[in-house]
């Protein structure tokens, strides 16, 4: 008998015991959701395309005053970003389906390209813009060789490394050729000079030599160097050390060096929670420069407050998840190490560019990846997403699937090649002695001579053909079986010939 009070106890645990039953259910979808094997494609998908999309909108709002004054239109820049992610998704289409193995095969002649690029725009061919002659310009296009070269660095690098894994507990094979083609790129950047550019390379190559297993010692000392070479360039150069000056002290000279950095931090201030709504913001109406550029994200902060931000950092968080993901459950080496150095190399951009939004580092000048408005930058941005879905689909999972259930939606829609199984290097085996035809648990000679070796097994193949002409047990050797037969020929005379 179910009485009244029990029936509202029960009512009251179901209540009370609602919510945690549904966020548990929850957590159990996404869990389950998350073992499917196209999850980390699908979940790369709409990551890429939730950047991407949010990127335009925050490029039409924050450039519409700027286009205006420049170009009488507020749609200026606007259109031209895009068209740059229109050239990007079909980067990011050919990188996705672009063969692994040929990637690996021809990163040394992308990595030569970009390096004879780097070096062609320190000639008169190159453009100077912002005070910095790292742009080729053409037909009113610009273009800038280091974005590429990022991730003709990350591609090669993870070739070198993987070829040589089973060399790299010496110094010599983990850092050579690796680290001096790195500094040579280092250099031709820091001619440009792009600083910020030249950080974001060091950033390859640490992961690079991260994942691959380099010992910690090593990163002390190439922080050690990093952390000398940026003081002495920060020396050698006034703008450079008064940037320096700015970041430690921002306020000591508001209306010049210090002038992006404080009305960043007044933009963010004025968005508070909730933000003074999209298109709504003060701070594009020309108080903060390259508004729709380096400092975009104090753009969200402002028009979508602290809930836009969190987003933001939301993308970017899942961003490294799936990226590690794909790099955790590919069994190929060189597409782990890809991925990973790919992953860390987007996100440490994104946090070193809302780093000195928020004030937590100098301004160096680095767009925010598939948000901030530029070419090159947006162009490398989307091919790097081309590639680590293009690793999705190589998980070892993922290709059982696609090759027991067919493509896809997706596959069909984009007419995807079903991704080949990764197929380790056949082990060279060792050479096979000559073949012997010593008895079954004969062991070698002591002294290990093949020629003592042979003379054993002729000795013996003859004690058997003894054995089976003359019948002497025990494989006589020739000398003995001579004396047999001198004997049986005394006896034979001695007895008239007759048995």
């Amino acid at each position: 008998m179910v009485t009244a009070g029990s029936a509202t106890g029960t009512a009251g645990r179901n209540a009370r015991t609602g919510k945690p039953a549904g966020l548990r259910g929850l957590v159990t979808a996404l869990t389950a959701w998350l073992t499917r094997p196209l999850a980390s494609f699908h979940l790369l998908l709409a990551v890429f395309g939730l950047l991407t999309v949010f990127g335009l909108v925050m490029v039409l709002s924050a450039s519409s005053v700027d286009s205006f004054n420049q170009a009488g239109s507020s749609y200026s820049v606007f259109v031209h970003q895009l068209v740059y992610c229109a050239v990007g998704l079909v980067g990011f289409y050919l990188a996705l389906r672009a063969p692994v193995w040929l990637l690996r095969r021809f990163s040394h002649v992308l990595l030569a390209l970009c390096l004879l690029l780097l070096v062609l725009v320190l000639t008169p061919l190159g453009a100077t813009a912002s005070g910095a002659q790292s742009w080729f310009v053409v037909a009113g296009v610009s273009f800038q060789p280091v974005e590429p070269a990022k991730v003709a660095l990350a591609l090669w690098g993870a070739h070198v490394l993987v070829t040589k894994r089973a060399l790299l507990g010496q110094y010599r094979h983990l850092l050579v050729p690796v680290v001096p083609a790195a500094l040579l790129m280092f250099t031709l950047v820091v001619l440009q000079p792009d600083l910020g550019s030249t950080a974001i390379l060091g950033i390859v190559l640490l992961a690079l030599l991260w994942f691959a297993g380099a010992p910690l010692r090593l990163f002390a000392v190439m922080a050690l160097g990093a952390v000398t070479g940026g003081v002495l360039l920060a020396v050698t150069a006034g703008y450079r050390m008064d940037r320096v000056v700015s970041f430690l002290n921002p306020g000591a000279d508001p209306l010049g060096n210090g002038y992006h950095a404080l009305q960043a931090l007044y933009a963010l201030a004025d968005g508070g929670l909730f933000g003074k709504g999209l298109g709504q913001g003060w701070s594009k109406w020309e108080y903060l420069p390259n508004a729709h550029n380096d400092f975009i994200f104090a753009v969200i902060g402002e028009e979508l407050g602290f809930i836009g931000c969190a987003m933001v950092l939301a993308l970017y968080g899942t961003t490294a998840y799936v990226g590690m993901r794909i790099a955790a459950r590919n069994t190929d080496p060189w597409i782990r190490l890809v991925a990973a150095t790919l992953t860390t190399w987007m996100v440490a951009q994104a946090a070193i560019n809302i780093g000195y939004v928020v004030g937590l580092l100098p301004v160096t000048g680095l767009p925010l990846p598939l948000i901030s408005s530029g070419g090159s930058s947006v162009l490398t941005t989307m091919v790097v997403f081309g590639l680590l879905a293009n690793f999705a689909r190589h998980e070892p999972e993922a290709i059982a699937a696609l090759r027991s259930l067919g493509p896809g939606r997706i596959g069909t829609l984009l007419r995807l090649p079903t991704p080949a199984p990764y197929r380790p290097p056949a082990r060279k085996r060792p050479a096979k002695p000559p073949t012997s035809t010593k008895r079954p648990g004969s062991g070698p000679s002591r002294n290990g001579n093949s020629r003592s070796g042979t003379s054993q097994n002729s000795a013996a193949q003859t004690g058997r053909q003894s054995n089976r002409r003359g019948g002497s047990a025990g494989g006589a050797r020739p000398g003995l079986r001579k004396q047999v037969t001198r004997g049986q020929a005394s006896r034979t005379r001695t007895t008239g010939g007759h048995r």
